[in-house]
């Protein structure tokens, strides 16, 4: 694994790959777990909508009153919500403090954004649209508020290699004076790990942003 270049930033710690010498060293994202509202809202929208199946349905372990859902997001790892039938579920956006989630994202294959944006609209879900530098993003949000970012990657990265690549595409961001990672950046980083450079034709959607949070 190259070494990703020591660059001046705007803080003095360091952004690497490299593993931390820390007293636990986690291996991945197992699970997420968020509070839901009821059952029947939260399969419709995470299944039915975003299309991940259920896959575990059970009793909260610490709360026998609540049930505790499993959904897999496509890659093996897992999104769980405690919900109970008495919650109702609330769409207005979420006010985040501390501690609380901003936004959860998922991977989208970036040749069917288009439609998967009018699947959001024909569903009553309005959406936002982004070029993110390092990726192209759809925000909309879920039937509790809670903003969901529908991420497409612009270039084709071995999973296990995701973090590499975006610390490089970093320290060639910091040495070019930009103030966030372009296409260039990744390009570079790609290049300088003997990655392929294949880039993924994103199409914009035909009315990019017009639902609108």
């Amino acid at each position: 694994m190259a070494d990703v270049p020591t660059q001046a930033d705007e803080s003095d710690i360091p952004v690497t790959d490299e593993n931390p010498d820390s007293p636990v060293g986690v291996t991945g994202v197992d699970h997420i777990t968020l509070i839901g509202s009821n059952e029947a809202d939260t399969v419709e929208y995470y299944r039915d909508i975003l299309g991940m199946p259920l896959v575990l349905r059970q009793p909260n372990l610490d709360n026998p009153d609540a049930t505790h859902l499993f959904f897999d997001a496509g890659d093996g790892r897992i999104i769980t919500f405690f919900v109970t039938d008495d919650r109702d579920s609330d769409n207005r956006p979420q006010r985040v403090g501390m501690g609380g989630v901003h936004h959860l994202a998922f991977s989208v294959d970036g040749e069917r954004l288009p439609e998967i944006a009018q699947g959001l609209e024909d569903h009553g879900y309005g959406y936002n649209e982004f070029d993110r530098g390092a990726f192209h993003s759809l925000y909309t949000r879920d039937h509790n508020g809670l903003t969901i970012e529908l991420a497409a990657d612009k270039f084709a990265i071995p999973d296990d290699r995701r973090g590499e690549v975006l610390a490089h595409a970093q320290a060639h961001r910091v040495d070019s004076g930009a103030e966030y990672v372009k296409d260039e950046h990744m390009r570079a980083a790609l290049e300088e790990l003997d990655i392929p450079v294949e880039e993924i034709e994103i199409p914009s959607t035909a009315a990019s942003g017009s639902g609108g949070l």
